[in-house]
């Protein structure tokens, strides 16, 4: 394997800080000509549902409810990261939690740059890292970047 990246995953939830990583991702995956894929996790539900989980996720909430939001989230990643210097971008909506749902967009692209945001590091990112060395990392090798987006 070269030392460029060929496929780097970055999570989005459509906040700002989630947009900074977004941003870091396209460079980096623009530096490397690597194949940059934008994921959001969004959980299926009706209008009184979101409003109960925003309730209790509130700002640490990274994932969003319903898959249309989900989808504007993705076009606005997409926007961004086209900005920022990405070539090849690929979007993908998955319905679930957002760390199994990275876990899942990592392994099947096999990618090998993950890219995350440091908000709320000790729940999201804390949750990835420490499933990435026994499971993720092992099979597919993937390094992790952590973007200091607060």
């Amino acid at each position: 394997m070269g030392a460029a990246y060929r496929t780097v995953v970055v999570g989005t939830d459509g906040s700002e800080s989630s947009f900074a990583a977004v941003d870091r991702a396209a460079a980096v995956a623009g530096d490397a000509g690597a194949t940059l894929v934008i994921a959001c996790a969004f959980y299926p539900a009706s209008q009184s549902d979101v409003d109960k989980a925003q309730d209790v996720l509130g700002e640490e909430a990274y994932q969003v409810v319903g898959s249309a939001p989900a989808e504007d989230t993705l076009q606005s990643a997409r926007d961004r990261a086209t900005r920022a210097g990405a070539g090849k971008i690929d979007t993908v909506a998955v319905k679930g939690d957002p760390v199994d749902s990275l876990r899942k967009v990592v392994k099947e692209r096999e990618a090998d740059l993950l890219v995350v945001g440091n908000r709320g590091l000790n729940t999201i990112a804390g949750r990835i890292l420490g499933s990435v060395p026994s499971e993720v990392a092992r099979k597919s090798g993937v390094d992790v970047l952590i973007v200091h987006t607060t």
